[in-house]
């Protein structure tokens, strides 16, 4: 089916009240009304700054799993903006691509990990994934909970997972370079940070971190 792409005019004209008015769940019901992820997609190959940003921006709202090899690819974008914005919507998709009762179960979890409730945290990302054994961030949120913890091993277990089901899951691949870091493993660390970076050129402490790996820092 032939979609019909979206004039870039027409949508920042469109979303721009909303967004001054910071109305997100206006923004929200405009999107899903007018426009599918893919046409808004589209707009991330637009020669125009303020376009590309609007549209990650709106991605972050309504862009589901389609969306996230171009999203990945905005993370190089020359406008650190975009980068900015992009890497905001890949955070977003990642957190809701599960079906409501895994989602459900993710966000008690992270408010657990937040409290640094580990025990409940884990359990709560465990059920998640037990309901949705394809759903990657419970994964890489349960990989915190173990790094946390200092349990390595069991972290770089769930950091491969979710790469595995989440190839451009940049803070996945970092999360895996802090793991063997830690184990002393600095050439797999190397790799997995090196990983990160060619999805997220924008993650300067793991730069650092490389450098002292090296020798150089």
């Amino acid at each position: 089916m032939t979609v019909e792409p979206i004039d870039p005019a027409t949508f920042v004209k469109a979303v721009q009240p909303l967004l001054e008015a910071r109305d997100l769940s206006g923004l929200c019901g405009l999107l899903k009304d007018r426009w599918t992820p893919r046409q808004i997609t589209d707009l991330l190959s637009s020669n125009q700054c303020d376009v590309r940003k609007v549209a990650a921006l709106a991605l972050s709202l309504v862009g589901g799993r389609r969306c996230i090899g171009e999203l990945a690819r905005q993370l190089r974008d020359v406008d650190p903006i975009v980068n900015q914005m992009a890497e905001h919507a890949l955070w977003s998709i990642w957190f809701r691509l599960g079906p409501p009762q895994a989602n459900k179960e993710l966000m008690h979890g992270l408010q657990c990990l937040n409290r640094r409730e580990f025990d409940e945290a884990a359990d709560h990302f465990t059920h998640a994934v037990e309901i949705a054994p394809d759903f990657a961030e419970p994964y890489n949120q349960r990989a915190i909970v173990h790094y946390l913890r200092e349990r390595y091993d069991e972290s770089i277990d769930d950091c491969r997972k979710t790469v595995e089901l989440m190839p451009e899951h940049f803070g996945a691949w970092a999360g895996l370079g802090h793991c063997y870091a830690h184990l002393e493993q600095a050439d797999e660390a190397i790799a997995a940070y090196e990983r990160a970076l060619v999805l997220n050129p924008h993650l300067d402490c793991v730069k650092q971190t490389i450098k002292e790996l090296k020798g150089e820092g």
